[in-house]
């Protein structure tokens, strides 16, 4: 095995600098194909499974809202004890699948600790060169599939959730930043992967800038 190594490492210094270019490029491009693989493909379909049950919630929150609406105004027409108590249990659901909202949240990184976070990983690394950090608008998270209000219908409800980001931007070693991203992903607690672009700028050195994600039930958050 020994002597294998040291033919192929004769066999790149025999090349000229251009040829070790475009092999380092071609390294580069491997290894970046398979931790887009092995690292943020099942990230993402972990966040499209988390989109799906936060619009689910969002429709059936709708449905008993609809449905209180039509109680409350059947009540007012006919004041009796059966419609006051399905109201109460529409109220009781509704309260229910706030706390599953709730729950979600929990398991997320509060947006306030983002930055934090990821910086003390950063450190901990202790290889990878910090650029820049910044953190991103909150954007309402709404069902994009939603059909767009009329303009003579009632005001929108206002959103449940709120998705906060940060973009962060490191430079070093590629095999570095496979070891940052798995250790962002190995936290007890969530965030969301939104981009991921390598630039090799000198082979070894790359540079990564990475937009992150989280979920909160409150738009206002602390700014970097």
């Amino acid at each position: 095995m020994k002597e294998r190594i040291l033919q192929l490492r004769a066999r790149i210094d025999a090349l000229s600098l251009r040829e070790r270019g475009l092999v380092g490029l071609a390294a580069c491009a491997l290894l970046a194909f398979a931790g887009h693989a092995l690292v943020l493909a099942p990230m993402e379909a972990d966040q499209e499974a988390l989109r799906s049950q936060i619009a689910q919630q969002r429709t059936d929150m709708a449905a008993i809202d609809d449905a209180i609406t039509g109680r409350v105004q059947a009540f007012q027409r006919d004041p009796d004890a059966a419609p006051r108590a399905r109201l109460n249990s529409l109220r009781q659901e509704m309260g229910q699948l706030g706390d599953q909202l709730l729950a979600i949240e929990h398991g997320l990184v509060p947006p306030e600790r983002m930055g934090p976070l990821v910086d003390g990983i950063l450190r901990a690394n202790g290889r990878l060169k910090l650029v820049s950090m910044r953190t991103l608008p909150a954007e309402p998270l709404a069902d994009k599939q939603a059909p767009a209000p009329a303009a003579t219908s009632a005001p929108a409800a206002a959103p449940l959730l709120y998705r906060h980001g940060i973009e962060v931007t490191v430079r070093g070693n590629y095999l570095d930043m496979v070891d940052y991203m798995s250790a962002l992903d190995a936290m007890p607690t969530r965030m969301f992967w939104g981009r991921a672009q390598l630039d090799v700028e000198e082979y070894p050195a790359a540079r990564l800038t990475l937009t992150l994600h989280t979920l909160s039930l409150d738009r206002q958050w602390m700014k970097l």
